[in-house]
């Protein structure tokens, strides 16, 4: 079982779906079931809407899963596992105020070591606990070996039992830890591989968790390093917002496949990544995102997309609608710009102000006239009533029909309107 988790603390962004498209691939390549479980144990700072968002993403990209599970769900699974090891001495109450543990904090940093619990809870007499009124919090024993695992891309990794620390398993409210919970629903569901984003420690201290557990099950880690510098290339970091501009599921998991690895094509779909994919050989360093590589990734797919089906996305059912989209694809990259440009079309315009009298009549003209089938035969029609030479005529023209003085050639957009210019002059 492949397992991926998300948070509903926080939207889907650029990392999140990277990490779920790769589950998906690998799941396919090798045969095992795609689990999704969303992590919603966190009340307090959960997202009203994101678990509907979660289902929704994993559909319009097409993410294969065999179930989505609740992490709440389990909740008295984990309480009865963080018991097991209270009982077995394998945990401990930890009374200590947020206080004091930030000056721990503090002066560790001070004297440049690294932090770890003081352990003074652990030597604490069960008498003096029970007699204790004071809140407190469930602490994991620190290990007493180094933790070690293998990561696919990174190769074998250890850590030392300072670095894993006295994870707290409970918190005050006695409630699981995004980090316990994890592991112990890890071993409910029979987990074998996790392709998450990078988080080396924390993998480190839920396999502590579950071998204090128990538990011996191997599980098989790939960390993948993070995409960087999301807000400073566009404000468009989560994959709501991306979908919302326009820019099209396949380019966005195109693009995504592409980072950090050396694809044998620049345009592909998913299931062709599916057969020469290797996670292996992703890349171990983080990658910067590039809208820009992303906005032609996008051009790519809108412009070979079916005209009709490309017209109805952006509010029509008319081929000649959809060539005309294609023809805006010089300018824009997504569907939300072409669709800017295409209603600017059918807006109603205010008269240029620095030739309104040519302006004015060359709208009257054109409310005028008869349907002529080509551009220049119309644009001769134009010049025969108004005497406006063919110089003057262009940039006030383009504006009547286009909304804009500069943009694609006229003579490439009149056959796409013509049909439509009783809408258009007004």
């Amino acid at each position: 079982m492949i397992r991926f988790a998300q948070s509903t603390a926080d939207n889907i962004d650029i990392n999140d779906l990277r990490v779920i498209l790769l589950n998906h691939i690998v799941s396919k390549q090798t045969g095992e079931d795609l689990l999704i479980r969303i992590d919603d144990i966190d009340k307090e700072n959960n997202i009203e809407g994101v678990d509907k968002e979660i289902v929704e993403i994993l559909n319009l990209f097409g993410i294969d899963h065999s179930k989505v599970v609740y992490q709440s769900e389990n909740i008295k699974y984990h309480t009865q596992m963080a018991m097991k090891l209270l009982l077995d001495k394998k945990a401990f109450n930890c009374f200590c105020t947020k206080e004091a543990l930030e000056e721990d904090k503090i002066k560790a940093k001070q004297d440049g070591k690294t932090y770890e619990y003081s352990g003074f809870c652990q030597t604490i007499s069960d008498e003096t606990k029970f007699n204790c009124n004071a809140p407190f919090v469930v602490r994991l024993t620190k290990p007493n070996h180094i933790i070690k695992f293998n990561d696919s891309i990174k190769g074998e990794l250890s850590y030392k039992s300072f670095e894993v620390d006295s994870v707290v398993i409970l918190n005050h409210k006695k409630t699981p830890t995004n980090e316990f919970a994890s592991a112990v629903d890890d071993m409910l569901y029979n987990t074998s591989t996790i392709i998450q984003n990078e988080d080396l420690i924390n993998s480190a201290r839920e396999i502590h968790i579950r071998e204090s557990l128990g538990y011996e099950k191997n599980i098989n880690y790939t960390h993948i390093p993070k995409v960087i510098n999301l807000t400073k290339n566009t404000k468009l970091t989560y994959i709501k917002d991306l979908i919302a501009e326009g820019y099209l599921p396949i380019a966005i998991s195109n693009y995504l496949v592409t980072l950090g690895y050396d694809t044998p094509k620049e345009i592909f779909s998913i299931e062709e990544a599916i057969k020469w994919f290797d996670i292996n050989k992703i890349s171990k360093l983080e990658q910067e995102f590039d809208i820009n590589e992303l906005n032609r990734i996008n051009k790519e797919y809108l412009n070979t997309m079916d005209e009709l089906r490309l017209s109805k996305i952006v509010g029509f059912a008319d081929e000649d609608i959809g060539k005309l989209a294609k023809l805006y694809l010089e300018e824009c990259s997504t569907i939300s710009e072409i669709k800017d440009k295409i209603q600017t079309i059918f807006n109603s315009k205010k008269p240029l102000s620095d030739s309104k009298i040519k302006y004015d009549l060359l709208l009257s003209t054109l409310q005028d006239a008869p349907y002529i089938d080509k551009f220049d035969d119309f644009k001769k029609y134009i010049i025969e009533k108004t005497q406006i030479s063919d110089e003057e005529l262009l940039m006030p023209l383009s504006y009547i029909l286009t909304g804009a003085t500069s943009g694609p050639n006229l003579g490439d957009i009149y056959p796409l309107i013509k049909n439509y210019l009783g809408e258009i002059i007004k």
